[in-house]
């Protein structure tokens, strides 16, 4: 199992079983406070389901089991082991030496401090999954057959069958079994309407290897970003979810997978109500995508990219805080050959508005290569159009920061400036570099340092002192109240809108 770590006392985890949605109704409430009108009051008729045994014993001879084998090797080279162990300084054939030996074999060490070849090791790991289709197409985490030397489907029935790993996706963490079982399966289909916060969900997976494991919960929340990749728009929910339900489907009320349970928050490793799964939409994209050859074909635009805050908003006269803000399109892009440039704020793709730049990753990931877009973008005050044709997304041209030369300090020919920056002409590039931040400044408050350079201000290149004070007192008579500043730092490129009052 892997873990995304947060911070020390916080652990997203990865889980390796399946757990399972259903979405559903709450029972009748009503709302009134003291202050509250008595015509106000908020009064909901839903029923809630009596029993979830109908659905699990129609949907769980669909859910499996998966079992992992991987090879590891002992100490003398290679990859990990389980389990390291040290032997006390025991006398050949001491009566305890065998004592040790059984112990390392039965959990996984291997010091293997005795001459001759290592002895192979192999380790064993579980997770969940879900059959889509009666020819035995299964689906699961890609970690949860990450690696894998041999991968095992176990059916509800105690069937098993060897597995064959059609494709993975490892940007979204979804892996593509097939099994030969000889017979028409039975399978669950994926929703086509989005599990609504508040729905009831049902978990059926395989938590520390206790296979047909159900729990049942609510979705608790949705689009939730927990860092994990560029696509995160996970469903939150709180039905117990532990290591080993990694790769189980999410059903809705009338037996349809909704999600697919990837990993959970938790201090502990164990279940605290906050699970994640990837909706159904993101799956079926991906899953068919995989089962016609076993790759995922995603478009490709081409540009690094940060999101708008309210005071690049500010600063470049946008109503609010949305869309993506351009730091940089890559060399020879589509984007870049379209004509989209550093600055631009990239506010709808085909007329459908962008919230963020993660948002925006994801309505150009789920275009096909070779399709033509139209950008809204905003660019010197106002709307413009720019139609761009897609390319395809590959390993060699995922979306990373340009590289610029090491930043050092010129001989110091410094000005301070007015909004507390002491700046010199950067000697091994464009730009003013930051030679010292007043620690009063707003300009330390937005994160200012030394040795950052300062590349444009207020959308135009800066060489010198001169010209950041001309760029700073234009949005001053424009009636602005922040000036937006194009910087970098080791490398890599960003926008800050810095206050000049």
């Amino acid at each position: 199992m892997r873990a995304l770590t947060k911070t020390p006392m916080r652990r997203a985890i990865l889980a390796a079983t399946a757990a399972v949605f259903l979405t559903g109704t709450a029972v009748t409430t009503g709302y009134l406070t003291s202050n509250t009108p008595a015509q106000a009051q908020i009064s909901v008729e839903t029923p809630a389901p009596a029993s979830f045994a109908d659905l699990v014993e129609a949907v769980s001879p669909a859910v499996v089991s998966i079992r992992v084998r991987s090879e590891i090797q002992s100490r003398r080279g290679g990859p990990r082991t389980q389990f390291r162990f040290d032997f006390p300084d025991l006398p050949e054939g001491h009566p305890l030496e065998r004592f040790f030996r059984d112990f390392e074999d039965q959990f996984g060490g291997n010091n293997d401090r005795r001459p001759g070849p290592n002895r192979r090791q192999f380790a064993e790991a579980v997770g969940s999954g879900f059959v889509i289709s009666k020819d035995g197409y299964v689906v699961t985490n890609n970690h949860v057959v990450d690696e894998s030397d041999e991968v095992t489907v176990v059916m509800d029935n105690g069937d098993e069958h060897l597995a064959q790993v059609i494709g993975v996706d490892e940007r979204t963490d979804l892996a593509l079994l097939k099994i030969e079982a000889g017979e028409d399966l039975p399978y669950v289909e994926f929703a086509d309407a989005e599990a609504r916060v508040g729905d009831w969900v049902v978990a059926v997976g395989n938590p520390f290897g206790l296979g047909g494991t159900v729990t049942a919960g609510i979705v608790s929340a949705r689009g939730r970003d927990i860092n994990a990749n560029a696509y995160d728009d996970f469903i939150q929910i709180d039905a117990a979810v532990n290591r080993g339900n990694s790769g189980g489907p999410a059903f809705n009320i009338s037996g349809q997978v909704v999600g697919v349970n990837t990993a959970i928050f938790s201090p502990n490793g164990g279940n605290v109500g906050i699970a994640f799964a990837i909706p159904a939409d993101v799956v079926k994209q991906v899953v068919f995508d995989l089962m016609d050859d076993g790759n995922v074909t995603r478009g490709f635009l081409g540009v690094t990219i940060q999101n708008v805050t309210s005071d690049i908003a500010d600063s470049v006269g946008l109503d609010d805080a949305r869309g993506a803000l351009v730091t940089e399109p890559s060399t020879d892009s589509p984007a870049a050959d379209a004509g989209v440039r550093s600055g631009d704020i990239i506010l709808e793709v085909n007329g459908q508005a962008v919230e963020s730049s993660r948002a925006l990753s994801r309505m150009i990931a789920a275009l096909d290569p070779g399709t033509p877009v139209d950008l809204t973008v905003w660019r010197d005050g106002g709307e413009q159009q720019i139609e761009v044709t897609l390319g395809t997304l590959s390993e060699q041209n995922v979306i990373t920061d340009e590289q610029q030369p090491d930043q050092t300090p010129a001989e110091p020919e410094p000005a301070e400036t007015s909004l507390g920056l002491t700046l010199v002409p950067n000697s091994d590039g464009p730009g003013l570099l930051i030679e010292d931040v007043d620690p009063e400044s707003n300009a330390a408050e937005k994160g200012f340092a030394p040795a950052d350079v300062i590349l444009e201000a207020n959308s135009r290149p800066v060489t010198s002192v001169g010209e950041f004070e001309d760029a700073v007192s234009a949005v001053r008579d424009a009636g602005r109240n922040t000036i937006l500043i194009k910087t970098s730092r080791d490398g890599a490129v960003r926008f800050v809108g810095l206050p000049i009052s």
